[in-house]
C-alpha cells in the first residue's frame, strides 16, 4: 500500500489520543456523537469538537441522518480508513507525548488484561537493512490481514487491536 503525506489538518487531527479513539470506534461501525461520547466517556459537546476535527480532515464522513432508537433523528459517523494510507513523522522532542501509545494504553485498560491474546517483548541486534526488512515483513503480513478484515467483520468474527514499536535501546555510550 503506497504511503502519502498527510496535511496539516490530519497531522493536527491525530495528535490526540480522544481523536485516535474516536477514529477506532469509527472505523468499522457506523458510530454517533452521543455513542462516542457514551463510550469515552465524555460530554457530547467535547466529543463534537474532536468529530468536527476529524470530518474536516477526512479522517470520518457522516453517512447521513437516521432515526434512532428513541425517535430523535441521529447523525453516525464512520471512518474513511485514509490513516492506513498516511505516513506520520514522530515528533522532533523527546519530551512530545506520541498520542498512538497513549490511545492504545486507554483502549487496554478499558477492554482489561484478560483481553490481551499476545505479549512479547524481544531484543534484537539489527543492521539498518535488517531494520527495514523486518519492516517490510511486519507491514506485509498486517496488509494481508487488513485486506481480508471486511469479510470476517461481516461473518462477526471478534475486533483486536494491537501496536508494535520498534525501538533502538538505548547504550551506555549514548
Amino acid at each position: 500500500m503506497e504511503r502519502i503525506e498527510p496535511t496539516a489538518d490530519q497531522i493536527k487531527a491525530v495528535a490526540s489520543p480522544l481523536r485516535l479513539r474516536i477514529l477506532r470506534l469509527c472505523d468499522h461501525q457506523e458510530v454517533t456523537n452521543k455513542e462516542l461520547a457514551d463510550r469515552l466517556d465524555r460530554d457530547p459537546s467535547t466529543i463534537l469538537h474532536h468529530v468536527r476535527l476529524l470530518e474536516k480532515a477526512g479522517l470520518i464522513e457522516s453517512v447521513g441522518v437516521r432515526q434512532g432508537p428513541s425517535g430523535a433523528y441521529e447523525k453516525p459517523y464512520r471512518s474513511t480508513r485514509l490513516t492506513r494510507r498516511l505516513s506520520f513523522d514522530l515528533p522532533q522532542k523527546d519530551d512530545e507525548p506520541l498520542p498512538m501509545l497513549d490511545a492504545f494504553n486507554d483502549e487496554l485498560a478499558e477492554a482489561g488484561h484478560q483481553s490481551i491474546a499476545q505479549l512479547t517483548t524481544f531484543h534484537l541486534h539489527l543492521e539498518e537493512e535488517d531494520v527495514a526488512r523486518f519492516i517490510e515483513r511486519y507491514l506485509g503480513v498486517l496488509e494481508e490481514f487488513v485486506g481480508e478484515d471486511d469479510d470476517r467483520r461481516e461473518n462477526g468474527a471478534p475486533e483486536y487491536g494491537g501496536i508494535v514499536v520498534l525501538h533502538r535501546m538505548a547504550s551506555e555510550d549514548s
